[in-house]
C-alpha cells in the first residue's frame, strides 16, 4: 500500500497558521483597545479639570464600552456589504465618533457637527480608497 499516506486522526490534526482563534483574539482585541482609549479621553473631557469621581469612571466605562460595541458590530457587518456602503459605514461611524467628543470640550452643536462631518467624509474616502484599490474583482 506504497499509494496510502498515513492522516492523523480527525480530533488531531493542527490547524494552520493564522487559527481561528488567533484571529478572533485579535480582531476582539483592537476594538477593546480602541474602546478603552475613546472611554478614558471622552471622562477626561467631561471631567473638565474637576476631580475624578465615580460618576466620570463610570461615564468612560461606559462611552468605552459603547464606542468597542459598535467597532465590533461594524467589523463583523462590513466585510459583507459592498465596497461603498462599506466605506461609508466607517465614515458615518468615525464622524460620530469625533463629533462626540468634540462636543464634550464645550463647543457650539454647529462646529461639533460641522468637524465631525469633515472627518466623516475624510475616513469615508480613505476607506472607500483602500477597499476599491484592493479590491479582487
Amino acid at each position: 500500500m506504497a499509494h496510502a499516506a498515513p492522516t492523523a486522526p480527525r480530533g488531531h490534526r493542527q490547524q494552520a497558521s493564522g487559527t481561528a482563534a488567533h484571529t478572533s483574539r485579535a480582531a476582539l482585541a483592537r476594538p477593546l483597545l480602541m474602546g478603552l482609549v475613546y472611554g478614558v479621553y471622552a471622562a477626561f473631557m467631561k471631567r473638565q479639570m474637576g476631580p475624578v469621581d465615580a460618576g466620570n469612571v463610570f461615564y468612560g466605562i461606559l462611552c468605552g464600552a459603547i464606542f468597542a460595541a459598535c467597532l465590533m458590530a461594524l467589523a463583523r457587518i462590513g466585510p459583507r456589504l459592498a465596497q461603498e456602503p462599506h466605506a461609508a459605514a466607517y465614515g458615518i461611524f468615525a464622524g460620530i465618533s469625533f463629533g462626540y467628543l468634540y462636543s464634550l470640550a464645550g463647543e457650539s452643536i454647529l462646529k461639533s457637527s460641522g468637524l465631525g462631518l469633515l472627518v466623516g467624509a475624510g475616513v469615508g474616502a480613505a476607506a472607500f480608497y483602500r477597499y476599491h484599490s484592493r479590491s479582487t474583482t
